[in-house]
């Protein structure tokens, strides 16, 4: 299931790992632009995934994430109880955000 809204995203992924090697994720994201700096930041969690764990344990690591809408680089950080890796980035999101009152306003009115 996908689903798109103007919260972010939330389904299938593909994180590319330091360029050494590639994972199919289940990724929910989200972001909010930053008035104080002025830049957009995304983050949200990708679904526990035993080889990513494998390769990564419980360090960080520079990640590019792509979705059927955009990619873009980011950071993941140390897994939670679950395996489950917190991902962050700023600037351009690998999701589509609505920039105006027109596309928010097609996002508020359509069905998931």
């Amino acid at each position: 299931m996908l689903i798109v809204d103007d919260d972010g995203y939330e389904g299938q992924a593909v994180l590319a790992v330091e360029g050494r090697a590639e994972f199919t994720v289940r990724a929910r994201l989200t972001g909010s632009f930053q008035p104080l700096d002025g830049r957009y930041r995304w983050y949200g969690r990708l679904e526990a995934h035993e080889e990513l764990t494998r390769m990564v344990g419980d360090r960080s690591a520079g990640v590019v994430l792509r979705t059927p809408e955009g990619n873009a680089a980011g950071r993941i950080t140390e897994p939670d109880l679950w395996n489950r890796y917190r991902i962050e980035g700023m600037g351009v999101p690998p999701f589509r955000i609505p920039f105006t009152i027109e596309e928010v306003s097609e996002i508020g009115t359509s069905s998931h």
